[in-house]
């Protein structure tokens, strides 16, 4: 609740920002952390940190995950926890499924075109599941589940198009991919197998702080930019406004 004050007060002071998701309330006010810090000539860094986890890494290592459109034609990513009673003043899409959205967005690389939604309030005054069907302007289109009031832990992401299909498992640090020429031979599918891999742990928080550093130190460009954190923040927003809408 207090992301945009204590930002804009840091970014008046000449202090690079790193912010957490999400990036403000309103986009209004996200827009105005990324002009002030433009104007500043100022890092504002967002903390979406799974773009930094070694399961995203392992994917864009495949190719699968290199955001070009066309490649990619539909997504479904699902996310969904037990009921823990924290960061309960914000619905589950604020607090869970924005997390899927930044990569979402990232991985399709085009805008957000349309939204449908549904969701219920089941131990909190704001919805803690919601279930998001999206569709980009390249006409790539996302199923997108989340839960906080689920029995067990689930962390998962599909993604197909022409070239094969692509699995990651967060939890089990599985990835398989169905392309052709896989290393695993498809009987039913001449030339096409499936190549599986796993990747080996990291911290994501300590990359996405060295990331931070960076950009400070040498210029490097913020990958979980303000611009980032405003596109994720919009299609949240949206979705909300779909499950209020009924």
């Amino acid at each position: 609740a207090h992301h945009h004050a204590l930002a804009l007060q840091a970014l008046a002071a000449g202090r690079h920002v790193f912010v957490e998701k999400p990036i403000a309330a309103t986009t209004a006010q996200a827009a105005e952390l990324i002009a002030a810090a433009r104007a500043a000539g100022l890092v504002l860094q967002v903390g979406h940190i799974e773009r930094y986890s070694a399961a995203i890494r392992a994917l864009h290592a495949t190719g699968a995950g290199q955001g070009v459109p066309g490649r990619a034609l539909a997504f479904e990513a699902t996310r969904v926890a037990p009921f823990r009673p924290r960061s309960l003043d914000v619905s589950v899409v604020l607090d869970l499924m924005i997390h899927d959205l930044d990569l979402l967005l990232t991985l399709a690389a085009s805008p957000l075109a349309e939204v449908r939604a549904t969701g219920a309030r089941v131990m909190s005054d704001h919805p803690d599941f919601a279930v998001a069907q999206l569709r980009f302007a390249s006409g790539a289109a996302a199923t997108v589940t989340a839960s906080r009031v689920s029995v067990a832990m689930e962390r998962r992401l599909r993604i197909l198009g022409p070239g094969g299909e692509t699995r990651v498992d967060f939890l089990a640090r599985s990835l398989e991919r169905v392309h052709p020429g896989g290393a695993e031979p498809i009987e039913t599918m001449p030339g096409w197998g499936i190549t599986r891999s796993t990747w080996v742990e990291h911290d994501s928080l300590e990359a996405e702080q060295a990331a931070f550093i960076a950009s400070i130190e040498q210029g490097a460009p913020v990958e979980a930019s303000g611009a980032a954190g405003l596109a994720a923040l919009d299609a949240a927003l949206r979705i909300e406004a779909a499950i209020a809408a009924g």
